[in-house]
């Protein structure tokens, strides 16, 4: 069995601790040590069952060849800047996708990816590292999700959609055929996007219309 550790202690990371549950319904393959998380305030807690093990430091005190982690940090900008201090400690990433998803076998990703239920990918579809996609989102054919992604629930890609990385996806929007987001930019929640869209802005609507840019590297904070 993987002993998995959960980065991070909100919501989210409670939910990707359910995927693994369901997961070992079908088959006993994980066992959560519990989550790691930045504020002090949470250690030696309990969440629903699993205990809050402390920092990132706590990897320091282990054989990390024996434990697998994986985020449960939702906002892009937060997941990456947290995983940059886990990667600092060679720490070895585990993929998880729900027993419910629908993923062909001509999907390729790469670590550290959540897939939760209900999702639907097709085929010749590339999504990077550390990549969240929410309940009963859609991904059509060849499309690529770059590092970093979240995708929230209800949102439909269409085929042939690049999402540059970090790209921030709201609840229920749909990114139109072809069409691409350059990286950190974030959608709207329910917005429609049409046509292409740069890095770096906050497009909201239907049609999606830019309302926001942010300077580059907005996102190292």
């Amino acid at each position: 069995m993987k002993r998995v550790v959960i980065i991070g202690a909100g919501g989210l990371a409670r939910e990707v601790a359910d995927i693994f549950a369901a997961c070992n319904q079908v088959k006993q393959e994980y066992q959560i040590a519990g989550f790691i998380d930045e504020d002090p305030a949470s250690h030696g807690k309990e969440l629903n069952g699993f205990p809050v093990l402390g920092d990132l430091t706590w990897f320091d005190g282990i054989d990390r060849t024996e434990v697998w982690a994986i985020t449960g940090i939702g906002n892009p900008a937060s997941r990456r800047n947290v995983l940059g201090k886990a990667q600092e400690r060679g720490l070895q990433f585990c993929n998880v996708i729900h027993p419910t998803a629908v993923v062909t076998p001509f999907v390729s990703y790469g670590v550290g990816i959540v897939i939760t239920a209900g999702c639907v990918l097709t085929n010749q579809i590339v999504i990077g590292d550390h990549v969240y996609l929410n309940l009963d989102s859609t991904v059509g054919h060849d499309a690529t999700i770059d590092d970093f992604c979240n995708i929230n629930p209800g949102v439909h890609i269409s085929g042939n959609v690049h999402l540059g990385t970090g790209c921030d996806i709201g609840t229920g929007a749909a990114i139109i055929q072809g069409v691409s987001v350059g990286e950190w930019s974030v959608i709207g929640a329910g917005a429609v996007v049409t046509s292409n869209l740069p890095a770096n802005v906050t497009a909201v609507g239907v049609p999606a219309k830019v309302i926001k840019t942010r300077q580059e590297r907005w996102y190292d904070r």
